[in-house]
């Protein structure tokens, strides 16, 4: 790199370590202008060694070959890269050898300084900007220890695959011994004759009639006890269904087969703006109807995962092809101290641990198809409870929920053949989805009649999934990216809290800032009223208080990984909601069964177990290759998995626990009428 003639000395001498051992550590020097590189033979009993390197300095950058036994051998720094697997390394470096990859049983592992550290993260050094330095690369001495050891026998690998999925497979024990209780329990009541339904006294007290009068004295919008109680209920266009919703009449009515009216609309204002709502007052319209329209999540969900996994699956097996035929190990961000290869895959402990996900997913789907088959016997049997009592039973969300949980493991497993700045998204893209699914089913449990419909939800996630790419590519240094992110957050928060606090009955519209001036104005500064629905008004002035901190902190601090901000985001808002919703739940007299209280503290427990292996960063794609290796350590889980598959384990059976709390938390009002339990 000098630009004037530079004098050199040539000095030959006997090499007396050139052979390396196993399970001993060799110490050497190397410089730019003094590239080594050594032998290894394998012996007869090992099939598979770990090349480990490690220095104490980060620089000078080096990079790390692994190459077959031909002459020349490629030591230089324009060349290293044209034979073998190769690593940059700043700290530390490890690379798994197999032996079937090498005809003759050997190879060299070449260690070559490159001149300049742009590869490993570094800038070019003052002193050779602009003027020679002649010394320059005989300062870039670096002292380098490197070991060969043997990896792990194809046993551990029977062991951790049979480890994974026994440990999941007791889950399904579990449900089939819960399920067994279950039925043991309805058999006896059954036989002893049941119970009588709970008329709700001592819980709450009973919705009153609404009547509201017109000028001419004809009333609209009259509720009495007939209609609360699962009487005629109101479709969602304005006809009247069949009392309790039940399926005896399989044909409903089209718009298109009547005029629709603006007065049509006036019971829903008339009901929602009840200061105390009643889900009588929340599950009015035809029960099959809003059963069709929940379902829509999960067949968009099926048709999203395929579409959006196909391609994934694709582009992974691309990227591992290119890793394994140029032998370009900075392509992909492992932790390579603890990378157990299988066939073509370089990584198969990150893929095997995305097991849970999908295991438990099923069996979640398993769970809930179960309590469908039981809801549908016992509306075919005019069962009493079923049709008057409890929280209407719509499971089309919870079936979406199974079958996230599914794809979160697919494409986690998709990622991690091969993690980097290119696919991050593919790890985060449903556990967004499932964030969102969650909230919409905890408030579509006490708000059946006013949910969001699926085509409007995931069309809200695609738009955070926007963002969290966005974010990623121009998060790190564009201030105006975080500027318009703040106003986006700060601005949705808004209008979802006052869709929440309205019930849906307030209009979005280009009038919107004049009518909330008015309500500001009366309710604030001209008489000072108290809010309306207070609880609602609580929950949702925390939620934007945290929500407002969130925008606040990443305005300020810009964090590097946007994708764990922005889903950072999303759990805490489900956590708020979830706190608030158990909360209400209790304050209003109504009990946690032991089934739902074991949930709740097993999803406790288990989260802040996973989080810790979550926050222990064994790799970032955020930094160079080099950079990024590190942070690698070894394996601490059977000699198979890393702290990063402990936290895929860990959060795989975290959402399982999860959505069983949604799925049983309300199941002590199957026998309290509807019109006894409140909404919140």
């Amino acid at each position: 790199m000098a630009p004037y003639d530079a004098h050199y000395t040539l000095q030959v001498t006997r090499l007396k370590s050139f052979e390396l051992g196993t399970n001993s550590a060799f110490r050497f020097k190397a410089s730019p202008s003094e590239p080594q590189y050594f032998l290894y033979k394998f012996p007869p009993d090992v099939d598979s060694v770990i090349v480990k390197v490690v220095s104490k300095v980060v620089y000078p950058c080096s990079v790390v070959s692994i190459q077959d036994i031909v002459c020349p051998v490629y030591d230089l720094d324009h060349n290293v890269e044209f034979n073998g697997v190769y690593q940059s390394m700043t700290k530390q470096a490890a690379i798994t050898v197999q032996k079937k990859d090498f005809l003759g049983g050997q190879f060299f592992v070449v260690f070559v300084i490159k001149p300049e550290d742009y590869a490993c993260g570094g800038s070019v050094p003052s002193s050779i900007q602009g003027k020679a330095n002649l010394t320059w690369n005989l300062q870039r001495m670096k002292n380098l220890e490197v070991t060969v050891v043997p990896s792990i026998k194809e046993s551990v690998y029977v062991d951790a695959i049979l480890f994974s999925f026994l440990s999941f497979f007791s889950f399904y024990l579990g449900s089939l011994v819960v399920a067994f209780v279950h039925y043991i329990r309805s058999w006896r009541k059954s036989f002893s004759g049941g119970a009588s339904p709970d008329d709700g006294s001592g819980t709450v007290t009973s919705s009153q009639p609404i009547t509201v009068s017109t000028a001419e004295g004809s009333s609209y919008g009259a509720i009495d006890e007939s209609s609360s109680g699962g009487g005629q209920q109101l479709s969602p266009l304005g006809h009247k269904a069949n009392a309790c919703g039940s399926d005896t009449d399989s044909s409903v009515e089209e718009e298109s087969d009547f005029d629709t009216m603006p007065e049509i609309e006036s019971d829903k204002n008339v009901i929602r703006t009840k200061v105390f709502l009643y889900l009588s007052d929340l599950s009015r319209k035809d029960r099959r109807i809003v059963s069709k329209k929940y379902k829509i999540y999960f067949w968009n969900i099926i048709t999203i995962a395929v579409f959006y996994a196909l391609p994934v699956v694709q582009l992974v097996i691309t990227y591992q092809t290119v890793v394994n035929v140029t032998g370009n190990q900075d392509i992909c961000y492992y932790n390579f101290l603890c990378a157990h290869p299988l066939g073509v895959l370089s990584a198969f402990n990150n893929i095997l641990s995305n097991v849970g996900h999908v295991l438990l997913g099923f069996l979640f789907l398993l769970i809930v198809l179960r309590r469908d088959i039981l809801h549908r016997r016992s509306l075919e049997n005019k069962d009493i409870y079923t049709m008057e009592y409890g929280i209407p039973k719509h499971f089309g969300l919870f079936y979406a929920m199974g079958i996230a949980l599914m794809m979160e493991g697919v494409l986690s497993a998709c990622y991690h053949v091969c993690p980097n700045y290119s696919n991050f998204q593919f790890d985060t893209s449903f556990m967004y989805m499932i964030a969102g699914l969650c909230m919409l089913k905890l408030y579509q449990t006490r708000h059946p009649d006013i949910n969001a419909s699926a085509y409007s939800a995931y069309a809200s996630f695609a738009v955070v999934i926007c963002l969290a790419v966005l974010g990623v590519v121009f998060g790190k240094n564009a201030v105006w990216f975080w500027v318009f992110f703040s106003i986006v957050h700060v601005v949705a928060s808004l209008a979802l809290s006052t869709q929440i606090y309205y019930m849906g009955r307030f209009k979005i519209d280009l009038g919107i800032f004049r009518r909330a001036f008015m309500v500001l104005y009366t309710d604030f500064i001209q008489q000072c009223s108290r809010p309306m629905y207070m609880d609602r008004m609580v929950l949702l002035v925390v939620g934007n208080l945290v929500n407002w901190s969130f925008a606040i902190f990443g305005l300020v601090y810009r964090p590097k990984d946007f994708a764990s901000y922005l889903l950072g985001i999303f759990i805490c808002n489900l956590l708020l909601y979830l706190a608030f919703y158990v909360i209400m739940k209790l304050r209003s007299s109504e009990r946690l069964l032991p089934i739902p209280l074991f949930c709740i503290v097993a999803t406790a427990v288990v989260w802040a177990a996973a989080l810790y292996f979550f926050f222990q960063n064994l790799s970032s794609w955020e930094e160079t290759p080099a950079e990024s290796r590190e942070k690698n350590r070894p394996c601490i889980l059977l000699g198979f998995f890393d702290d990063h598959d402990v936290w895929h384990f860990l959060s795989g059976a975290a959402l399982f626990f999860s959505f069983l709390v949604l799925l049983t938390l309300d199941d002590d009002l199957d026998s309290v009428r509807r019109d006894r339990i409140p909404v919140f």
